[in-house]
């Protein structure tokens, strides 16, 4: 796991409240140049975790400057990448590596050609029904009360029909495009719950286990949960499916909301997403795939956020040097498993060679 070096004996890397007490400058620097607040909070995160991995080797005095040159990096950094998504904002989907089609180009009607394809072999997985009702809505351009006359139903029924034949098409374009059939009968109705943000059927299935287990599952998850914009939450429970880069960053995003919601002040919300952030990123860097849980809890009249980070991956070995200072696999921000540790007020780790890794993590509310 990724830590910074150690000073010397048993002297923590940093000391976090010097850190903690930096965020305002950092938060100025950063909105200097970023107003959008998701974004802001975004930045400001990453430059504590770069300041978290490095301020061992920066002089106390001097901690304040490097850390305003370290936001105007990251910012510069952000812009960068910013400019490169914009240049591809046209693309509908973009495998990795891929380059953009220019769209005078004969590969433009090539993509074309592919879409209608994978529509058509979508719509042939349908039901007779299903196919209908979206035809007629979707290409007739029937309305939902006359649709309803029709079929001797309400409005509300046809619409909710409607909302679930959408959800089996997404599940079904999905799978022509990335050219998979789905290894068991289970994969189907659980990527179909997921579509339609069903947390009875899904909670019935056992989605989230099913995830864990089967690859091609959890691969697919992660489109459905970006064509719907949020993850899963139920009972208050937010869920994320991890196995990339872009997941860090939304389970980090969803702990600060949940931390705001929970009534954390501003350092306090950076805090618990950094620590988000390097679990979950081990995820991304070790294991298969993972998922982080955030909820709000209460335990002897105290208030506070809960965090569990689960994987199937390779697990640990050595569990007490995987919690040393000092002990490191890769080089990543810096912090890692001790790290977060110290950030939070309840840590606890196990770990299974073989077959993964769960990290739960407790702030309290002072």
């Amino acid at each position: 796991m990724a830590t910074d070096a150690v000073r010397g004996g048993d002297e923590p890397p940093y000391d976090e409240r010097a850190l903690v007490d930096l965020i305002p400058t950092v938060r100025r620097v950063v909105g200097s140049r970023i107003k959008d607040p998701h974004t802001l909070e975004d930045l400001v995160q990453e430059t504590l975790a770069r300041l978290m991995s490095s301020s061992s080797r920066i002089d106390p005095d001097k901690l304040s400057h490097y850390a305003s040159v370290t936001a105007r990096h990251v910012v510069a950094s952000y812009a960068e990448r910013n400019d490169r998504a914009r240049s591809r904002s046209h693309l509908l989907a973009e495998p990795p590596g891929a380059e953009a089609p220019d769209a005078e180009a004969p590969t433009a009607g090539v993509l074309r050609q592919e879409e209608q394809e994978f529509v058509a072999a979508a719509l042939a997985h349908l039901s007779a029904a299903d196919r209908d009702l979206l035809l007629a809505h979707e290409v007739d351009g029937d309305d939902t009360r006359t649709m309803a006359d029709q079929l001797g139903s309400t409005p509300g029924a046809v619409a909710a029909r409607l909302n679930r034949a959408r959800a089996g098409l997404r599940v079904e374009y999905l799978l022509a495009a990335e050219g998979v059939e789905p290894p068991t009968d289970r994969c189907r109705p659980v990527l179909r719950s997921l579509s339609t943000a069903d947390r009875r059927r899904q909670r019935e299935l056992d989605a989230n286990v099913h995830l864990l287990e089967c690859t091609t599952c959890a691969q697919l998850a992660d489109r459905l949960f970006e064509r719907r914009g949020r993850p899963a939450e139920e009972d208050g429970v937010v869920r994320v499916p991890v196995s990339r880069d872009a997941d860090v960053v939304t389970a980090r995003q969803q702990g600060r909301e949940a931390a705001a919601r929970a009534g954390f002040s501003l350092s306090d919300q950076t805090v618990i997403a950094t620590a988000i952030s390097e679990i979950s990123r081990n995820i991304v860097k070790f294991a298969e795939r993972g998922e982080v849980t955030i909820s709000l809890v209460s335990e002897d009249g105290r208030r506070g956020i809960s965090v569990v980070v689960r994987d199937v991956g390779p697990g640990i070995a050595n569990l007490e040097d995987a919690l040393r200072d000092g002990y490191s696999t890769y080089q990543g921000l810096g912090l890692g498993l001790p790290g977060a540790k110290r950030l939070m007020d309840g840590f606890h780790l196990t770990s299974v060679p073989g077959e993964g890794t769960t990290v739960t993590m407790d702030k309290w509310l002072p």
